[in-house]
Order: structure tokens, then C-alpha cells, then sequence
């Protein structure tokens, strides 16, 4: 079931020196996981204290359990982090793209979440990982106590115009004309914050990684009816992918009763300092601590 996701075997080695580059600045205890899943062994970074109550994070496209991992700022502190890498969009995860139209992400994570013997978990979805946690919540509500979105891809759609001309021309360029300048081009628009590694990390990560140019399927009312998750969505106002006062909107009408919080002067990538590190632990940790499971008879209604 292998794809092409990579461009070749000095992109692999390119890509997994940024991962251990990454995971360098993570300061709690970190420790590797693997479970058989039917897409291949997949590999879970797990962060902190294992006596601490566990909470299960999707990275975005293109990224890695590390890259998440050096972002949790307290949130390792409080909770065992559980970090999959997704299929197709990371150096450590398996090495297939699954169709985007049918459940198979979901699949997936329901077998790492059978592999790490969990039967609930919190699930915190970050961009493209956003997709994946909602689809999984979706399918089986009984597995996800509690579920936070950050920037989610497939809710809403960005400016065509504008993706093209600030995002999808730039990268092109980039890619095939690598530059300081045309590096600057593409990443800026991403980036709330210049981060020389996040900055130098995209541009290998655009030039390594295979293009996966499916966007995934927008969430539908039909699809959400009854659901009963407690849900936290965390839009950001300038995202040029997934605009932040346009997803929480569209979240609102789709989960009623989903709490909703805009980051104001905000790209698709946050801040990646401290600052932002500790104000988004606080609002993850608040909400988890005040957002009661759903009940088994949501879980019913919802089915």
C-alpha cells in the first residue's frame, strides 16, 4: 500500500534531520511508540509523564509529532501527549495517502487509539490533523471525550484568488526556484511570527515532500447532525487557508454548541514562541477541565 511521498532518499534524510532537530527542543521526557495499524506501523511520540492523564494530538500537513511536540509549551507538563504521526504527512508516519472521501483517516487513529490500549481519549487536532480529529469524532463519538481544533482544515474553504497569488504561486516558485527571496514569499504568509526554523523548515519540507494537492472534503450539517462532543475550535483572523472569523462561523452552525476563540493577528501558523505556547495550554487545559464528556445517551442520539 506504499506511495510515493517523498521526492527521493536525500529528501528522507533531509526531512529526518529536521524531525530530530525539532524534537531536540522538546524539555519534557519523550519516549517512541509503535502500533500495527492497517496502513503500516505507525509511530507515536508520547511526551511527559505517563501517570498524567492522556491527551492525543494530530499534527498538520507536512509536519511531525515533533513539530507539534516542540509547540505544547505546559500542556506537557500536565498531560501524557500522545503524538501519532498521520499517514502521508510526516517523515515517521506510514507511508500512504488515504482517499479523503471515505473514513480511512479515522480508521486509522481508531487502531493507534486500539494499539495504545485507550478507549477515550481528548483529541487535539491541528490543521490538517484538525480534518483527521473531526472525522474521527465523528465516526465514533464514544472514542473522543473531548475535541479541539486549531485552524482545522475541512470546514471551510479559504480566498481562491488570494491562496493562489499569496500561497500556491509563491510555493511554486519556491519549488522549483529555491531563493532566499521566493523562501520568504511563500513562508511569510503562513508564519504569524518569523521563525528561522519553521521558516527553513517549510522550504525543505516544500522541495521534500510529494504535493498532496487533494483538499479534504468540508464537513456537512447531515454528517454533524446530533453530534454531541464538547468541541473547542481556535480560528485564526488573517489565515489565508482557512480564514478565522469565516471557520468559526460556519463551526457554530455546524456544532452548536462548540466554544469558539479568535487569535487575533494571526496566520495559519500561530506564534511560535512561549507567549503564544502558554496562552494556548491555558485555554486547552481550562476547556478540558470545565467541558464535561458527552454522556453515553449523546453518544446514542448521535449514532
Amino acid at each position: 500500500m506504499s506511495q510515493r511521498i517523498f521526492r527521493d532518499a536525500s529528501a528522507r534524510s533531509t526531512l529526518d534531520a529536521w524531525y530530530s532537530r525539532f524534537l531536540a527542543h522538546v524539555r519534557a521526557p519523550v519516549t517512541h511508540r509503535e502500533v500495527t495499524t492497517t496502513l503500516g506501523p505507525s509511530h507515536v511520540l508520547c511526551v511527559g509523564d505517563p501517570a498524567l492523564p492522556p491527551l492525543l494530538v494530530l499534527h498538520g500537513a507536512m509536519a511531525s509529532s515533533a513539530h507539534a511536540a516542540n509547540e505544547l509549551g505546559p500542556l506537557a507538563e500536565r498531560f501524557h501527549v500522545l503524538l501519532p504521526d498521520v499517514p502521508g504527512q510526516s517523515i515517521r508516519g506510514p507511508e500512504v495517502r488515504p482517499p479523503l472521501k471515505t473514513d480511512a483517516h479515522a480508521r486509522w487513529l481508531l487502531e493507534v487509539l486500539d494499539g495504545l490500549g485507550l478507549k477515550s481519549v481528548d483529541l487535539y487536532g491541528i490543521s490538517w490533523g484538525g480534518f483527521v480529529a473531526l472525522q474521527t469524532a465523528t465516526v465514533a463519538p464514544a472514542r473522543v471525550r473531548r475535541l479541539v481544533l486549531l485552524v482545522p482544515a475541512g470546514v471551510v474553504s479559504g480566498p481562491v484568488w488570494a491562496g493562489l497569488t499569496q500561497l500556491a504561486i509563491p510555493m511554486m516558485l519556491y519549488r522549483s526556484f529555491p531563493s532566499e527571496e521566493r523562501l520568504r514569499r511563500f513562508a511569510t504568509p503562513l508564519l504569524t511570527t518569523w521563525d528561522e526554523e519553521w521558516g527553513r523548515y517549510l522550504g525543505d519540507a516544500m522541495r521534500s515532500f510529494v504535493p498532496d494537492l487533494r483538499p479534504p472534503p468540508l464537513a456537512t450539517a447531515e454528517r454533524l447532525r446530533g453530534f454531541q462532543t464538547p468541541t473547542l475550535v481556535v480560528g485564526a483572523d488573517n489565515d489565508l487557508s482557512f480564514p478565522g472569523p469565516k471557520l468559526l462561523a460556519r463551526m457554530k452552525e455546524l456544532i452548536p454548541h462548540a466554544q469558539v476563540e479568535l487569535i487575533p493577528n494571526c496566520r495559519h501558523i500561530p506564534p511560535t514562541n512561549d507567549a503564544f505556547r502558554g496562552w494556548m495550554a491555558e485555554r486547552v487545559t481550562r476547556f478540558l477541565a470545565t467541558a464535561g464528556p458527552a454522556t453515553a445517551e449523546a453518544h446514542a442520539r448521535s449514532a
